[in-house]
């Protein structure tokens, strides 16, 4: 497979001896910091080859907002030992080692300079990447077409949408919206039609045509909006709870299988700030609902219904009785940890610590609890991008967030590391902290998906 674009560059990744070193992980992440912008290909199996480059994400706000910010240079980013050699066809060489494989990369090439945001612009633009006109031509040309070719289209999400068009490309990707230019706006409108419909046939209908069970179940939920994403004030418009209780009342009648599970509530937040955001302009912090006309808040409403469906389908054991898809990843969790850093795997299964302890809530809520909101839309372009993927790759980005905190697990007895992994100091995490937990669940998918003792299914 070629890497995209320009001369193909070579890399590597070579095994070696399990290393029970503090310093592994420090070494991986300095590793990872200077090749951000070097990993091009990604395989997925039988489907698609994603071609990407890791820079701090695109954040804008309107086709006019492409401004373009200074990027500062720090030479300590550059050690030469940092660098790493590329294969010829785009894929991870390794050994079969399972401990060791994260922690050694041979240094080959003859470093250049890569720009890193500076904390400051980071902060103060939400993490904006200087202006990269050749991928926003990508993204307009793909969206103008007759028909969006999706397989290049997750290509161009996996590394960030620009927030100007993440409503259509989510719509797109998971496969609400037609790719099909001339049957899109007649689709969508069909399919928010059908949303008013079973709103006004499950909803809008009196107490007593409800059953225990349902009655029980809008309860819950009532109960559940209110203390959804609870740090940010948006969510406590009470129109919004409204739109957010129509939406899990209406989606769990129609998914008897599972019903309503507390976590999906959370789910539903990213699709109503983007699809909001195509309406209402500014800061999230600044928005109100009540600004919009029935109609428009109806539209939104469906969107998210639809896009949560379609999300949910692929995932439709995790949510059922008991959750058995919940607790499958948590076991591939475990195993891959234990294959990544045996060190930390080897404490906490010495301090008694359960995965089950922290994982389910990541896994239930697809990390939206663990991260500041302001970065979940971005994680979600990932995830949308994945596909089919998603619940494979999900294992791979919770093992690069929980080894983020590999020194300071090696430190921790049981009961501090409970209280840590439930309460993670992520609240300062910008865009650069994200990225990070990307490129090693990248890097390490690489690595183990094709190796002869991956994860059992």
């Amino acid at each position: 497979m070629k890497s995209g674009g320009g001369e193909d560059p070579r890399r590597e990744i070579a095994g070696g001896s399990s290393s029970g070193s503090p310093n592994l992980e420090w070494r991986f992440n300095q590793t990872l910091r200077n090749v951000q912008g070097l990993l091009k290909g990604r395989t997925f199996p039988g489907k698609v080859l994603l071609t990407r480059k890791f820079e701090p994400p695109i954040e804008y706000t309107s086709p006019e907002h492409n401004e373009e910010f200074e990027r500062s240079h720090s030479d300590n980013d550059l050690e030469p030992s940092g660098w790493v050699e590329i294969s010829s066809e785009g894929e991870f060489q390794h050994s079969g080692n399972t401990t060791s494989n994260a922690s050694l990369l041979k240094s080959k090439s003859t470093p250049s300079k890569i720009g890193s945001t500076s904390p400051d612009v980071q902060k103060s633009v939400s993490g904006a990447r200087a202006t990269d006109s050749a991928r926003i031509a990508k993204f307009t040309k793909e969206l103008n077409g007759t028909s969006v070719v999706l397989e290049k289209l997750r290509e161009l999400a996996w590394s960030g949408v620009p927030p100007y068009m993440r409503p259509n490309i989510w719509r797109l990707l998971l496969g609400y919206a037609s790719p099909n230019s001339d049957r899109r706006e007649g689709a969508l409108r069909r399919k928010r039609l059908e949303y008013v419909d079973c709103v006004s046939q499950y909803y809008d209908i009196p107490e007593t045509e409800r059953s225990d069970d349902e009655i029980n179940m809008l309860r819950q939920i009532a109960v559940d909006c209110p203390r959804t994403v609870p740090d940010v004030t948006f969510f406590q418009q009470e129109q919004v709870q409204k739109s957010l209780e129509r939406v899990l009342y209406t989606w769990a009648i129609r998914h008897p299988a599972s019903g309503y599970v507390q976590g999906i509530n959370d789910l539903v937040t990213p699709f109503i700030i983007v699809f909001l955001s195509e309406y209402l302009d500014g800061s999230m912090e600044n928005w109100s609902i009540s600004d919009l006309s029935p109609e428009k808040i109806s539209d939104v409403e469906a969107d998210c219904y639809w896009c949560l469906s379609k999300l949910l389908d692929g995932m439709h054991d995790h949510y059922t009785f008991a959750q058995p898809g919940i607790q499958r990843l948590v076991f591939k969790l475990k195993e891959l940890v234990r294959r990544i850093d045996e060190p930390v795997s080897r404490h906490m299964e010495e301090q008694g610590l359960d995965f089950l302890q922290f994982a389910f809530r990541w896994f239930n809520c697809l990390l939206i609890r663990e991260i500041p909101f302001h970065l979940v839309t971005r994680l979600w372009d990932t995830y949308l991008a994945e596909g089919d993927s998603l619940p494979e790759f999900l294992v791979y980005i919770s093992a690069s967030f929980l080894l983020t905190w590999s020194d300071k697990l090696l430190k921790l007895e049981f009961q501090e590391m409970v209280m840590f992994l439930q309460h993670l100091p992520t609240q300062n995490w910008t865009h650069h902290e994200l990225e990070m937990v990307l490129s090693r669940a990248y890097m390490w998918h690489a690595m183990f998906d094709r190796s002869p003792s991956h994860l059992a299914s």
